[in-house]
């Protein structure tokens, strides 16, 4: 009978072996949230800042997010990876061309959680069979609670900006995260020390002012949340300032100085499916669930749903200007789905005359039993 031998893992083996199987960065962070950062946390919980993500605020996540221990009390060691997502062009191009669609960088083709956990499995396997069965794992990639960035700024291949997500000298904003958690005690890495300095462009670069100070994040502002966790109508105040966003927002990432930096991915799983390069709000305005669910298979876009998708889409088409949508939108006015027909209203009354408005309210409102839908109608105003 043979006994496997464990090998030695030290961290050259595994950063080389992150390259080779596709990972761009690669860092180990002892399992611990520093005190800086738990109180960033408590302080985003505590006033209600995640917005309807209720599980943030869970009794038996929140510990868990505070102390990775208490998510594996077994873990050693943080293994930071990260993917690099880097646009070819300028991700605000688009603003300028109100009659398309924005979708962040991120969710321009292929889901990369189906990637980078692929890519994590198999880092994992390759640290137990080096370790000749001794040693245990587990992977991560927006599956638990795991305060990633701290995380990331501790492993050395980044650091938390004042827009609160990772920034790195080599790849800027642009890097997808995932983690393997491991019994395997490797040496602490040197922290990433912040290079923000007195640079707030990210800051100021937000649309609806979801900073309230450097390092804190009101999600409720935020249009990334707004577009895709946020449940219900749109509130009214940050309509305008969505623009043509309709999935997400880069705005903040785009303007860090430390792009400059950054190159192109070469991952074809992130390079922008060419339809979802500058798609027209025209074409999205026409689809219905059997299509949004065949165009949109294998996108994170999918998961929202086409009822706040078109929600996000009829925002849009409200700030676009383009009266040649005034037909598509009105015949949402009957669609089944009651926050696709709230919406339909609000863009009907940006896009035609008062007195048109007008005459569509006298003879539509009537018919509408829901209420959200019939609050569209009593508040909407060319001011809305």
């Amino acid at each position: 009978m043979t006994t496997k031998t464990r090998a030695t893992i030290n961290f050259d083996m595994l950063q080389a072996k992150a390259r080779e199987i596709g990972f761009d960065v690669c860092g180990v962070a002892r399992p611990k949230i520093d005190a800086r950062n738990q109180k960033r946390l408590d302080e985003f919980v505590a006033g209600g800042e995640y917005g309807s993500m209720a599980w943030m605020n869970d009794p038996e996540r929140l510990p868990r997010r505070r102390d990775p221990e208490m998510l594996w009390p077994d873990v050693k060691s943080v293994i930071v990876l990260g993917s690099n997502y880097g646009p070819a062009e300028n991700p605000m191009a688009l603003l300028d061309h109100p009659d398309r669609a924005m979708i962040s960088v991120y969710a321009k083709n292929k889901d990369y959680h189906d990637l980078i956990k692929k890519r994590l499995k198999q880092l994992a396997r390759w640290l137990v069979e080096q370790s000749g069965g001794t040693e245990q794992v587990k992977v991560f990639v927006d599956t638990a609670p795991v305060l990633e960035k701290p995380l990331g700024q501790a492993s050395g291949i980044g650091w938390q900006g004042k827009h609160t997500n990772l920034v790195s000298r080599e790849f800027g904003s642009w890097l997808f995260l995932g983690e393997v958690f491991t019994t395997i005690a490797f040496d602490e890495a040197t922290p990433e020390v912040d290079h923000c300095g007195s640079c707030s462009k990210c800051l100021s670069a937000c649309p609806t002012d979801a900073f309230p100070t450097p390092y804190k994040l009101d999600a409720r502002k935020c249009i990334s949340y707004l577009t895709i966790e946020h449940d219900g109508v749109i509130p009214h105040e940050f309509r305008k300032a969505m623009g043509n966003r309709i999935y997400g927002c880069d705005d903040c990432l785009a303007a860090c100085p430390w792009n400059k930096f950054a190159s192109r991915t070469e991952e074809l799983a992130f390079i922008p499916r060419a339809e979802l390069t500058a798609p027209r709000l025209a074409d999205f305005l026409e689809l219905d669930d059997e299509a949004f669910r065949a165009f949109f298979t294998g996108s994170p876009i999918k998961r929202i749903g086409r009822a706040k998708f078109l929600r996000n889409v009829l925002i849009a088409a409200g700030n676009s200007g383009a009266s040649n949508l005034i037909a598509r939108i009105e015949g949402l006015l009957e669609d089944e789905n009651a926050l696709v027909r709230a919406s339909a209203v609000w863009a009907l009354s940006q896009l035609m005359s008062d007195t048109a408005f007008a005459s569509l309210k006298d003879t539509r409102a009537a018919l509408e039993s829901d209420p959200t839908v019939q609050a569209e109608w009593d508040q909407a105003s060319k001011v809305a």
